[in-house]
């Protein structure tokens, strides 16, 4: 049986704060015998629950680093009870890239679980977080936002689990992180997630989207650090009370929540996100570019709720997402 290549700089087991690496030997035109260097922080202050926070599985989303990034700088052991993991930048080399996929081998880390020792880079990324990060778990957070082509209003998410009393944890831990939306979210395609390999583990699991557009502002930077935080304390790893303010409760029930493109060109939205929309209510328009004068194909909302998400570029394409509507509960 093969075994992970990865070699991690950091003893699991230790008490303190170490800062490390996951280093993965990669042979490539610039280094024959290189390696990828993964930063990783392990805190750890004797026995107690395991946190795992990760960041940037996808390149192109920043909350995360920048929330994890700036934890890791300051965390004190001493406030710590049981174990934090903190991975800011989980699929390394597509943040380097400022890609939502690996530069090396085109993988999405996102769709590639349990991965393989033996494959790819990403593969390889995979089968280690597997085998030994969410093996070590007991809460796992994974802060996305919508990279350069989506937006969302910013919210903290969970799933309908086969096992009710995981899921319960589950929205126990989306609720303490606060985010100013907390959704119940479905997935267009679970098969291959991060999320679904820490569920089937039962492993409490939170997501999140937290803004979009291939950067960061002050307000979703803030929700990140302040869910962090919320969620350390709520999984009993930080002492201190959890800092709660209103957020929605939103609920995906079906399909009608997502609406996709089927002529792509210049997309006008007519709704902000945030605004609530009623089923059939025109929602965006796309303008033909191969030639002026033609009318615009007309988007319609499939069920009425709030307007969650929306593609980001000015340009839109065959199949991509225009919008996702989500129902207050």
């Amino acid at each position: 049986m093969a075994t992970n290549p990865i070699s991690p700089t950091v003893d699991f087991d230790q008490d303190g704060v170490q800062h490390g690496f996951l280093k993965l030997p990669y042979s490539h035109d610039d280094s024959a015998w290189g390696s990828l260097m993964i930063p990783i922080t392990v805190v750890k202050n004797g026995t107690g629950p395991t946190a795992v926070l990760t960041g940037g599985n996808h390149g192109d989303e920043y909350e995360g680093p920048i929330a994890l990034f700036d934890l890791a700088s300051r965390i004190d052991p001493q406030d710590v009870s049981g174990r934090v993991i903190i991975v800011p930048a989980f699929n390394y080399p597509a943040f380097q890239a400022r890609k939502r996929t690996s530069p090396i081998d085109g993988g999405n880390l996102n769709r590639t679980f349990p991965g393989r020792p033996d494959g790819t880079v990403t593969e390889k990324i995979a089968d280690f977080f597997q085998n030994q990060i969410l093996s070590r778990a007991d809460y796992v957070l994974d802060i996305h936002s919508g990279g350069r082509t989506l937006e969302f209003v910013p919210f903290a998410a969970c799933h309908v689990l086969p096992d009710k009393a995981q899921e319960k944890r589950c929205i126990e831990a989306m609720k303490a992180f606060n985010a100013p939306y907390s959704l119940m979210l479905l997935e267009i395609d679970a098969v291959g997630m991060y999320d679904t390999a820490a569920e089937e583990l039962g492993r409490v699991f939170v997501s999140t989207e937290l803004g979009g557009g291939g950067s960061a502002n002050a307000r979703t930077t803030a929700i990140a650090k302040r869910g962090v935080e919320n969620f350390l304390i709520h999984a009993g790893v930080l002492a201190g009370e959890i800092e709660y303010r209103p957020t929605l409760q939103l609920d995906m029930p079906d399909g009608r929540c997502y609406v996709s493109c089927d002529t792509p060109g210049l997309i006008e939205y007519t709704v902000e996100l945030g605004d609530t929309v009623e089923e059939g209510q025109v929602i965006a328009v796309v303008h033909e570019t191969t030639r002026s004068g033609r009318p615009p194909a007309l988007y319609h909302a499939g069920i009425s709720g709030v307007f969650t998400g929306r593609h980001f570029p000015g340009i839109i394409s065959m199949g991509d997402i225009v919008a996702v509507i989500a129902v207050p509960v």
